[in-house]
């Protein structure tokens, strides 16, 4: 046998050798360890009361912007001022500014003053818009027991009159039963409920101040 062929075989003996201690080393690895992510939602918990008042207007709801960093469905806290934080293996199931436009709109009708509430990306012609942001959603862990805090801001615009009719700012604040993301999320519920009660009450009193002559009592 040539020397050649005789360092060929040696050197694919190696080969296959090293092979198999790769393929010992891997198996022994330990698995990727999957984490399990908990994802909550905003519901409306309560229903609005409805007003003895009726207006033909129809009220279109815009998708609620949100402010730089609460833009995500990934739930913030903070432990020092300044801070954000996001909690590793809690999450929203959207972003809270999507889940708030449903939530909006159901209880502007639920109150039951306009003759439509509509979505101001439809194509229904609307007398009047409400536009809204969220300056934030998060949970304070400064203090204990920690909080949530749930800042909106509101302004309800005559579409057709192309004049402001009104603005609010809404500032909420709930203690927190647990120390933890779900702690969080049933603090920022009760928050969400008191917040529509408030916004529902805002454009009632908005749309009537300045068009009078669309409202007429039952």
């Amino acid at each position: 046998m040539s020397i050649h062929i005789t360092r060929f075989i040696r050197h694919q003996a190696l080969l296959m050798l090293l092979s198999t201690l790769l393929l010992a080393a891997c198996g022994g690895l330990p698995a990727t360890r999957v984490v399990n992510q908990n994802i909550y939602v905003l519901e409306q918990e309560l229903a609005i009361s409805p007003v003895k008042i009726k207006r033909d207007l129809v009220l279109a709801v815009s998708l609620p912007r949100a402010l730089a960093g609460f833009d995500t469905s990934r739930m913030a806290y903070s432990q020092q001022r300044y801070e954000l934080n996001y909690f590793a293996t809690s999450k929203w199931a959207d972003s809270p500014a999507r889940m708030l436009e449903p939530l909006i709109a159901h209880s502007l009708e639920q109150v039951g003053v306009f003759s439509a509430v509509v979505q101001a990306s439809g194509t229904v012609p609307a007398d009047l818009r409400l536009d809204t942001e969220l300056l934030r959603l998060q949970q304070d862990f400064m203090i204990k027991p920690s909080r949530m805090r749930l800042t909106l801001r509101a302004q309800l615009i005559d579409v057709r009159g192309r004049r402001l009719l009104g603005t609010l700012q809404i500032d909420e604040v709930e203690i927190a039963l647990s120390e933890d993301a779900y702690g969080g999320v049933t603090a920022a519920n009760h928050l969400v409920q008191r917040v529509l009660g408030k916004l529902a009450e805002f454009c009632v009193k908005a749309s009537g101040k300045d068009i009078q002559s669309d409202s007429a009592q039952p």
